[in-house]
C-alpha cells in the first residue's frame, strides 16, 4: 500500500461520503422530497419532484460508488454533473465565495471528482478489488467530463427554464 493509495482513498471516501450526506438531506432533511422539489421548482428545474428525486439518487448513489472506488470514473461524472447544474442553476450568480452562496463549494467538488477520474480510484478501492479496468488518465478524465458536463448540459437545456413561473401545485398534487 503506497501513500498515494491512502491520499486517494481519504479523498474518494471525503467527498463521496459528503455527497451522500447531501442526498439524504435532500431525502429526509428540513423540508423532505417536498421542500426539495418545491425549492428546485423555485430555481426553475422542471418538474420539481423529479430533479428532487434524481438529485437524492445520483448524490447517494454516486457518492457511495465514489467512497468505495467502484466504477470511479462514471461515479466521478455523475457527481460533476450535479455540481455543474447546482453551480449554473444556483451558485454562479452568488460570485466565487461559499459564504455568499457562490460557487466555491461545488467548484472544487467538481475539480476534485475530475482529478479522481485522471487519477484513478487507487489500489484501496472496489474496481482493483475486482479487477475492473481503473480507467485512469486521458480516459478516465474523459469519460468523467463527458459524462458530467454533457449530463448537465442535457438537464439544463431540457428541463431548466428559469423566467418560467412555478407550476401551481393543484389539490391532487398534496397529500391529505
Amino acid at each position: 500500500m503506497e501513500n498515494t493509495d491512502v491520499a486517494l482513498l481519504i479523498f474518494r471516501v471525503v467527498i463521496g461520503g459528503t455527497l451522500v450526506l447531501h442526498g439524504l438531506n435532500h431525502w429526509r432533511g428540513g423540508g423532505k422530497i417536498a421542500g426539495t422539489a418545491s425549492w428546485f421548482e423555485s430555481l426553475g428545474l422542471r418538474p420539481g419532484r423529479v430533479h428532487a428525486w434524481s438529485s437524492v439518487l445520483v448524490e447517494i448513489g454516486a457518492g457511495i460508488a465514489l467512497a468505495i472506488g467502484l466504477f470511479t470514473p462514471l461515479a466521478a461524472g455523475a457527481l460533476i454533473g450535479v455540481m455543474v447544474v447546482a453551480g449554473v442553476i444556483e451558485h454562479r450568480s452568488h460570485g466565487f465565495f461559499v459564504f455568499r452562496n457562490g460557487y466555491e463549494y461545488v467548484l472544487m467538488i467538481a475539480v476534485i471528482c475530475v482529478g479522481l477520474s485522471v487519477s484513478g480510484p487507487g489500489e484501496i478501492s472496489a474496481d482493483a478489488e475486482l479487477g475492473l479496468p481503473l480507467w485512469d488518465g486521458v480516459v478516465g478524465s474523459l469519460i468523467a467530463v463527458v459524462i458530467g458536463v454533457g449530463g448537465a448540459v442535457g438537464l439544463l437545456a431540457f428541463a431548466w427554464r428559469p423566467d418560467a413561473p412555478a407550476r401551481t401545485p393543484v389539490s391532487s398534487d398534496v397529500a391529505e
